[in-house]
């Protein structure tokens, strides 16, 4: 004859994944977040960006340290300043980019939470 196994309570094995609903405003939000960040690319990019002198860099001198056109690497910048990642600020033909610190803390307490 089987033995019945007993089941652990609901509780223990199926925890909320966040401390409530999102909105559907936030929820798109942070999933446009985690998009930008699930490039390796632009992990790439973010992290030249917080190391350079002074945390900011110009999209010129992101261009040989990974490998792509300024082009392509400014299309990926696009993307993290419209996810909110990164600032932009136009200083004569050249663009300077700054990572926004309080985008990434944001993202990681939506893993937290």
């Amino acid at each position: 004859m089987p033995t019945t196994l007993p089941l652990p309570p609901v509780a223990t094995c199926c925890t909320p994944v966040t401390a409530g609903v999102l909105s559907p405003g936030e929820a798109e939000r942070i999933a446009r977040t985690f998009k930008a960040l699930g490039d390796p690319t632009r992990l790439r990019l973010l992290s030249l960006i917080a190391a350079s002198d002074g945390g900011e860099a110009c999209i010129c001198d992101l261009t040989e340290p990974v490998g792509l056109g300024q082009p392509t690497v400014s299309h990926h910048m696009k993307l993290l300043v419209d996810a909110g990642l990164a600032t932009r600020e136009q200083r004569g033909r050249w663009a300077y980019y700054r990572v926004a610190p309080e985008a990434l803390e944001h993202a990681a307490r939506a893993l937290r939470a």
